[in-house]
């Protein structure tokens, strides 16, 4: 099985390899983690261009994210339309999004009403009220969607392979705006 599996991992290095040796088309796609940034705390994204012949063009990126420890989870999903603008390798990055989340809440909630059970010795609570969730900005419950927007420094090799990207992500939801949110990515250009 791992034969077989080293196999087809260097076959399809081989294909990208080769793929790239024949096509003469600029790097419009990329993978990438991200760090902060429209996929709130991290995300992988899949990011491509409208135009397959331009770099500096109109594209999307769509992404996951998320975690789950301690009894606590948190799930994203960020969906933006960007534009690059500028010259290979250096391009200066705009985009207007949302992402969809979903979180616990079993932590952010404290018993309002309840009775001692004095059979088995403990508090019986009844009801529960909501502390809210805040992420950065109050959210009012699970799901929700935040508003992002991206401004920033992306760099893309001419030719594919690692690319970096460094930027300012407002956010936004009903609650407020908060202006100072930045994230920062790596990944591989193609």
């Amino acid at each position: 099985m791992k034969t077989s599996l080293i196999t087809l991992l260097f076959c399809l290095i081989g294909f990208v390899a080769k793929a790239q040796n024949e096509d003469t088309q600029p790097s419009t796609k990329s993978i990438f983690v991200e760090l902060g940034g429209p996929g709130l705390p991290y995300s992988f994204n899949y990011d491509f261009r409208f135009d397959k012949t331009k770099v500096d063009s109109w594209g999307m990126r769509l992404g996951f994210g998320g975690y789950a420890m301690d009894g606590d989870s948190f799930f994203s999903l960020p969906f933006q339309i960007n534009k690059l603008m500028g010259k290979g390798p250096h391009y200066f990055e705009i985009g207007l999004g949302a992402t969809f989340f979903t979180f616990s809440e079993d932590r952010n909630s404290y018993c309002v009403d309840g009775y001692y059970d004095s059979q088995s010795g403990q508090y019986i609570c009844t009801s529960y009220e909501s502390n809210g969730y805040n992420f950065i900005l109050d959210v009012d419950g699970s799901p929700s969607i935040m508003g992002t927007m991206n401004f920033g420094y992306r760099r893309v090799p001419i030719d594919g392979g690692f690319t970096w990207k460094i930027n300012v992500n407002p956010i936004f939801n009903n609650n407020g705006f908060w202006p100072l949110y930045a994230g920062v990515g790596f990944g591989y250009a193609f």
